[in-house]
């Protein structure tokens, strides 16, 4: 197919000049309906030529295309295309094989999202994707995500999403890895999010003053109460902005400063710890700046780089750095 621009600005256009009985259309007719069908929606004069009208009609006449029958007459020197029947439209037949393809890796990308109740429709659609244009044997996956596809709790994703948008009061039996027995929560539920291929639930207890976070994973059971709902004043779009992953510590914001190895620089560069990174090289070395709320998430994601990386400040982050090296030495 092909993907060049406005592609499928010259389909719409060769399709209406082979179906018009009142006129006829050589090559260089249908080139002019073509740039002036871009003109109008464009207004600017992009024009084509015609090897890539030529181009057009192949794969229009393929069956990657709409596997259209055209007929040619030859009037002297030129060629007059029409369609075969002229009943005939690539408006009546909604998708061709490689759109259907296409389709189906959109699809595809979307499935991770599966178990999501506004996303129920995926599956059914693909089912009928490959009844339709024989998908399975013609095509193949080609993104992948880092999804864990075993993770417990992903079935509880449904209800707690519904629960957020019909603002429904949830009771929700959980067991952390710590405690052998379970404890309920009754909870307004407000916002999910996936972390290291994890997902937790944001919402507010009665019992609590602050949110309360629980991993998805550690659930047992939901069930929906009649309790009034607590709405939430929080903006979720910056809820996150001051940390690495989902815990958020009662404690300040710190200017975290750390050396990296000059191996480490272009990844680091590509890929910042954090939204605030500031890249530096002074005194012969390299490093790099953020400011965030120490964490948990924000130690293991330091920690995952080895000795490629050292915190420098502040003291009391190094200290606790410095402790969770030493225990990890111990190990071995």
């Amino acid at each position: 197919m092909a993907t060049n621009k406005h592609a499928q600005i010259r389909y719409n256009t060769l399709d209406k000049c082979f179906r018009n009985s009142g006129k006829r259309f050589a090559i260089a007719d249908l080139v002019a309906a073509c740039n002036e069908a871009i003109y109008e929606f464009t207004g600017k004069e992009e024009g084509i030529q015609k090897r890539q009208l030529y181009d057009d009609i192949r794969f229009m006449e393929s069956e990657q295309g709409w596997s259209i029958e055209l007929e040619k007459t030859k009037d002297g020197r030129k060629v007059y295309y029409r369609y075969a029947n002229p009943l005939f439209s690539i408006s009546n037949k909604p998708l061709n094989e490689t759109e259907a393809i296409q389709l189906k890796e959109a699809l595809l990308t979307l499935s991770r999202f599966k178990g999501m109740p506004q996303y129920d429709w995926i599956e059914e659609l693909e089912t009928r994707l490959d009844a339709e244009f024989k998908l399975n044997k013609n095509s193949e996956k080609v993104m992948s995500f880092e999804e864990n596809e075993f993770l417990e709790g992903k079935p509880y994703i449904s209800d707690l999403y519904n629960a957020i948008i019909y603002k429904k009061v949830v009771a929700i039996e959980y067991k952390t890895f710590k405690n052998e027995n379970s404890v309920t929560y009754e909870l307004s539920p407000y916002h999910l999010k996936q972390y290291n291929k994890r997902w937790f639930l944001f919402g507010k207890s009665l019992n609590f003053e602050t949110l309360t976070n629980l991993a998805l994973d550690r659930i047992i059971s939901i069930k929906e109460t009649d309790k009034a709902y607590v709405s939430s004043t929080i903006d979720f779009n910056e809820y996150f902005d001051d940390i690495v992953g989902v815990t958020i510590p009662d404690a300040p914001i710190e200017i975290i400063k750390i050396k990296i190895a000059e191996s480490l620089v272009p990844y680091i560069k590509t890929k910042p710890l954090h939204p605030t990174q500031a890249y530096q090289f002074e005194d012969n070395m390299h490093r790099i700046v953020i400011k965030v709320i120490p964490n948990y998430e924000l130690e293991s994601l330091l920690l995952s780089y080895g000795e490629s990386l050292q915190v420098l400040e502040p003291a009391s982050f190094v200290e606790k750095m410095r402790m969770r090296i030493e225990k990890m030495k111990n190990n071995y």
